[in-house]
């Protein structure tokens, strides 16, 4: 093979590799969903939960730059758990220069899922509409929701089955009081916390709470090199990507690495829906 031919060779090699990972990236990481599966030990759990089932489902981002039928198709995956709880920790629209689709967030969320002892929501940044600052956005959001019957927590707290679930409103968001969420924190009860960007975690309000923390609002960096952290992520502590961590102070951070995406590229970090099986601690 002469010189000539061998560069030509190998420049449509590297073109093919490198059109096949764009693929791969782009049109096929996506939407290759995977379900995770993790025991939640809960101090003062009631014996009658144990063993129960709640699911969690992160940044849905409907809106015009993702295929709103593998957001119902995923839903029809997870149905099959036929969860005993199932919540939902924000960003169910995208906004970054576009408005929020309400048609398509209502058709679309009309296929969610619903646990069989409760469905609770909170709010994660892209809810406020533009520059995360449309206060009005993030109410008709969570009004949308709330005709689902989905049960919203803004900076509050609701209990079902003796088990207590207290929701922070989204950080950059509008409305994001700490304090209030917690404000009738019982620690001699079972609690679980919900809050859309982990590093409401690293705030000094938090009273003594040692119990579990479901997050998203990272995508797990959506792209990573193997056996290395992502490179972007959109939060001040970079140790929160994914997953399981241990904060080392009773608490426990779950961050969910997110059903959809604002742009629909991934690398070596799956789509997630994550399933926890409720222990007595």
């Amino acid at each position: 093979m002469n010189r000539r031919k061998f560069l030509t060779t190998t420049g449509l090699g590297l073109a093919g590799i490198g059109l096949g990972t764009g693929l791969y990236t782009w049109q096929w990481a996506p939407y290759q969903l995977e379900f995770t599966h993790t025991p939640m030990p809960i101090k003062n759990l009631p014996s009658e939960l144990e063993g129960k089932t709640l699911m969690q489902i992160s940044d849905i981002h409907i809106g015009k730059r993702f295929n709103p039928k593998y957001i119902v198709e995923s839903f029809k995956k997870a149905k099959k758990y036929n969860p005993d709880f199932v919540v939902y920790t924000g960003d169910y629209v995208t906004t970054h220069h576009d408005k929020i689709l309400y048609p398509l967030l209502l058709d679309t969320m009309k296929h969610c899922v619903y646990g069989k002892l409760g469905t609770i929501a909170i709010l994660g940044n892209h809810d406020y509409g533009k520059n995360f600052q449309e206060a009005e956005e993030g109410d008709k959001v969570a009004k949308t929701l709330e005709s689902l019957n989905i049960k919203v927590l803004r900076n509050e707290s609701t209990a079902i089955e003796n088990l207590n679930f207290y929701g922070f409103d989204d950080l950059w968001g509008t409305n994001f009081k700490p304090k209030k969420t917690l404000e009738n924190l019982n620690l001699d009860q079972a609690n679980l916390v919900l809050c859309h960007n982990p590093d409401v975690c690293d705030l000094p309000i938090w009273k003594g709470y040692d119990g579990w923390i479901l997050s998203g609002h990272t995508h797990g960096g959506q792209c990573k090199a193997p056996f290395l952290p992502p490179p972007i992520l959109p939060v001040k502590n970079k140790r929160y990507s994914a997953g399981k961590i241990d904060l080392e102070d009773g608490r426990t951070l779950y961050i969910n690495r997110a059903l959809g995406c604002s742009y629909p590229i991934r690398f070596n970090v799956p789509p997630e829906i994550s399933l926890f099986t409720l222990q007595r601690a």
